[in-house]
């Protein structure tokens, strides 16, 4: 129950469902006992009639009391018992979605370092199957558990102050089975972590697949895929039986117990009836049919320890990234208006992951309302250097100022909204068109949406579409053409209009003569901006006030480019390969 204790805080926020559920629980089980009574006293008029201490007369009018009452008291332990279900299962809703608020959070707040180490399938498992289990705890066992602690406390009670000595012999199975539960209860929780491992695995699986689905017909692959899945789930069945194996103990062994209760409250009820030490037979009854109402209870123990079980399995996954501490803190509450200076000095930073040094006492500035071009190598540091202004990591070694103040001292939120950022990777939501240009500017209008989409090129392609800019696109955008997605992705950095724009190579997959018409574009809008713009092909870095080579992590030239096709080194080597080339075209 350790891990559990972590749900404490919503105990205490909806603490006034849950003690009113208590008491719901306490009146309607004492409604409840009613019934036995009035069935005892049934038995015993008729007893009465039959020894000719009562009249016919009498006995009816008893009887019809009788059901009269049993009547209205089940009605209203029913309706007591509605009101319960309706308090606690529905404050576990609330708790359910508290919950998966709070892990989600986590989820925005955690590192891209984070994401490097764990798979997207595991997390979905976490914040569905693991919460949902959680809320099982929550809600109905919890409740079911109130029920069961209630109904032994008012019932055992209320019998003993009927006959200690045939209580206690009817309570005598009870040990058996708290060492039962104990038992049973330590096999469900070993064997619900193993199945909810495995589940996480196959949701990982099965989303990779989704997701890789055109790599896997391209290389056909899909029979090979289907028998992994298979597998996958050949084992998720195991474990999955193994818990269930565990859980099917419980019914028939409560059963048992129970069984032999009622025997023994026939047997011993019938002998103290018999020597005189209880007055009337209708105890015998009575006792049964309480014995019979604890039946649920206590046959619903084994459910209730199997939710706990399984609850305190998801609820140790999920405290595992509810207790990581994000790499990234917002050290600086106050708000950090920017206006787009940026410095670099002498930075070296080394993904934790790979161990790979990225950049290596790299130093240079950028004035507001700047170009800077970077360029060089696959693998030079060049996208380590964008994810370093925008605090996706922090530097290693030395500073990066932004305004003359150390990136760190910013106010995070108000840094990264100052920035509108092109990844290399272009990625869209499965959402409108339109909804992914504005999704960093939600209150844009339907004109200004067309307008960056016009300065971006891709206006055409989008009205081309039966539904335009209302276009429902596929999951990552998959319905548009890598240069789609890419233009689709600038218009949605423009939007936002930001004093800080990061080009991360994101017109690779568009041909010269657009990339040519889209950076004409950027130079306009960008003229009051500062803007970064990494690159593999000199025509996106010529017109750039400042251009910087990187190689292996460092600074091999900086310049203009002018300058910089007048010196030998790396970028006139490009500029006369990528000349030659578009000559040959």
């Amino acid at each position: 129950m350790k891990e559990l204790q972590y749900l404490n805080k919503y105990f205490i926020k909806y603490k006034f469902q849950f003690l009113l559920g208590i008491l719901i629980t306490i009146v309607a089980q004492i409604f409840s006992l009613f019934t036995p009574e009035y069935i005892k006293d049934s038995i015993t008029a008729i007893e009465n009639f039959k020894n000719g201490t009562a009249t016919t007369a009498e006995v009816q009018s008893e009887l019809l009391t009788s059901i009269l009452m049993i009547i209205g008291t089940t009605l209203i332990a029913g309706f007591l018992t509605f009101l319960m279900r309706q308090t606690l299962i529905v404050m576990s809703r609330h708790v359910e979605y508290d919950l998966k608020n709070e892990v989600f959070r986590q989820y925005e707040n955690l590192s891209s370092s984070f994401y490097k180490k764990n798979r997207t399938g595991d997390l979905m498992n976490r914040i569905s199957e693991d919460v949902g289990r959680v809320r099982q705890y929550v809600g109905p066992a919890i409740m079911y558990a109130l029920n069961t602690v209630i109904s032994f406390a008012v019932i055992t009670t209320h019998m003993f102050t009927i006959s200690p000595k045939l209580t206690f012999y009817t309570l005598l199975p009870l040990p058996i089975l708290a060492y039962s539960i104990f038992w049973i209860s330590k096999q469900i929780n070993k064997r619900s972590t193993l199945y909810q491992q495995n589940l996480s695995k196959l949701s990982t699986f099965t989303q990779e697949m989704f997701s890789g689905i055109r790599i896997v017909k391209a290389y056909s692959l899909e029979k090979q895929k289907g028998d992994d899945f298979k597998e996958l789930s050949r084992d998720s069945v195991k474990k999955n039986l193994s818990l269930a194996k565990v859980n099917a103990l419980f019914g028939p062994f409560m059963i048992l117990l129970i069984g032999i209760s009622n025997l023994v409250v026939i047997y011993v009820g019938g002998i103290m009836y018999i020597k005189g030490n209880i007055a009337e037979i209708g105890i015998i009854a009575q006792f049964i049919l309480y014995i019979n109402r604890l039946t649920w209870p206590v046959a619903s123990l084994g459910w209730i320890s199997s939710m706990i079980q399984e609850a305190e399995a998801s609820q140790k996954r999920i405290n595992e990234f509810l207790k990581i501490q994000p790499d990234i803190q917002n050290n600086n509450e106050i708000h950090t208006p920017v206006l787009g200076h940026i410095a670099f000095n002498n930075v070296s930073f080394t993904y934790d992951d790979t161990n790979i040094t990225a950049l290596k006492n790299v130093t240079f500035s950028v004035n507001k309302g700047e170009t800077l071009a970077i360029l060089g190598r696959t693998g030079s540091g060049k996208s380590t250097i964008l994810s370093l202004i925008s605090r996706l990591y922090d530097v290693d070694k030395g500073t990066i100022t932004v305004d003359g103040e150390n990136v760190e001292d910013l106010n995070l939120y108000d840094l990264r909204n100052s920035i509108g950022f092109v990844p290399q990777d272009a990625f869209l939501f499965s959402d409108s068109i339109s909804n992914n240009i504005k999704f960093g500017k939600e209150e844009a209008s339907y004109d200004e949406i067309v307008s960056v989409a016009q300065k971006a090129m891709v206006h055409n392609n989008i009205i081309a579409f039966n539904k335009q800019y209302e276009t429902i696109l596929g999951e990552r955008g998959i319905t548009l053409s890598g240069g789609q997605k890419q233009r689709v992705s600038i218009a949605r950095a423009m939007i936002k209009d930001a004093p800080i724009l990061l080009l991360d190579d994101c017109l690779s997959a568009v041909d010269t003569e657009t990339e040519e018409a889209i950076l004409n574009n950027l130079l306009e809008f960008c003229k009051d901006k500062t803007t970064i713009i990494v690159s593999h092909r000199v025509s996106s870095a010529k017109n750039a006030d400042k251009i910087i080579i990187l190689d292996d992590g460092e600074i091999l030239q900086q310049g203009t480019h002018n300058q910089l096709i007048n010196e030998p080194g790396y970028y006139k080597e490009l500029y006369l390969k990528q000349l030659s080339e578009k000559e040959l075209q």
